[in-house]
């Protein structure tokens, strides 16, 4: 296995995994030519999901993933998959879902049917900070906060992604989207995801509807803190991307012959749990 790389990564994660490390990033080409020369699959997964502007965002999620395509075609790679993001779906919600939209696009335009675009749903799992605050809220909060009763929300275990993306990288190329997901395509209600989070962590608590105006108000408040140079994950654009109805994945956009999760929510939530007190950045 050979990966691209800024340092060496060197994580327990990857302790009985010894990959070829290409030093560079996605602006070097000479890197991403050796990165390419003589693979039979290129898996792109590298991505911003947080920045400042449209711009930002572009600068990786679109022209980095142009570049990848362009030196997996003059390599001659016969399969390149790119791990794009669901909210490709809606590419009018936010800077970073038109930037996902448009990365999808352009490594397209290059690679024509080369090309699987594996767009995964919600992922957490070890090492996932973006959902750690909601954990954390789940350990220590008499009151969880629900948004909307009706809106559905997919999710997929990161080590059941990873067998999806494996599962892809060892079938023939797609030239189309393939959304991943775990054993409930149809996803979850913000109820279900609290009360998993809680009992992950040991807890009842009582639930609390919050009016989607509220989130938004806080998201645009958000966007005042950008001056300041902060980057914060709850922007305007965010609460759009939360309080969408529809985050399910409808039967049409799987492909068939996927493994099995090995994951569901229950279990998922508290292995992550688990991770997170062994890794210290729970307390509780």
């Amino acid at each position: 296995m050979r990966v691209l790389a800024r340092r060496d990564p060197i994580d327990p994660l990857w302790r009985e995994i010894v990959p070829q490390v290409v030093a560079g990033d996605l602006g070097d080409p000479a890197a991403l030519a050796r990165l390419c020369a003589g693979a039979d699959v290129v898996i792109h997964a590298a991505g911003l999901v947080k920045a400042r502007s449209r711009a930002a965002f572009d600068a990786v999620n679109v022209a980095g993933a142009r570049r990848v395509a362009q030196a997996a075609e003059r390599a001659g790679t016969p399969h390149v998959i790119l791990v794009s993001s669901l909210t490709a779906r809606e590419p009018g919600l936010s800077h970073y879902s038109a930037s996902k939209a448009a990365g999808e696009a352009a490594m397209a335009a290059v690679l024509g049917p080369r090309l699987t675009v594996a767009r995964p749903c919600a992922i957490y799992g070890p090492g996932d900070r973006e959902l750690l605050p909601v954990f954390q809220a789940a350990a220590s909060s008499p009151v969880l906060p629900l948004i909307g009763e009706t809106a559905r929300v997919s999710m997929i275990h990161v080590e059941d992604c990873g067998r999806q993306v494996a599962s892809l990288a060892a079938a023939q190329p797609e030239g189309r989207n393939v959304a991943l997901t775990d054993s409930r395509p149809d996803g979850y209600s913000w109820r279900e995801l609290m009360a998993e989070a809680a009992h992950a962590c040991g807890r009842r608590p009582h639930f609390a509807a919050i009016p989607g105006v509220l989130i938004r108000a806080i998201g645009i408040t958000n966007d005042f803190t950008v001056l300041l140079g902060r980057t914060p994950m709850l922007t305007s654009a965010k609460a759009r991307e939360l309080l969408h109805p529809n985050w399910a994945v409808a039967p049409e956009e799987q492909s068939p012959g996927m493994p099995p999760s090995r994951y569901d929510l229950r279990t998922g939530f508290e292995a992550t749990v688990a991770w997170y007190r062994s890794a210290a950045w729970m307390k509780h």
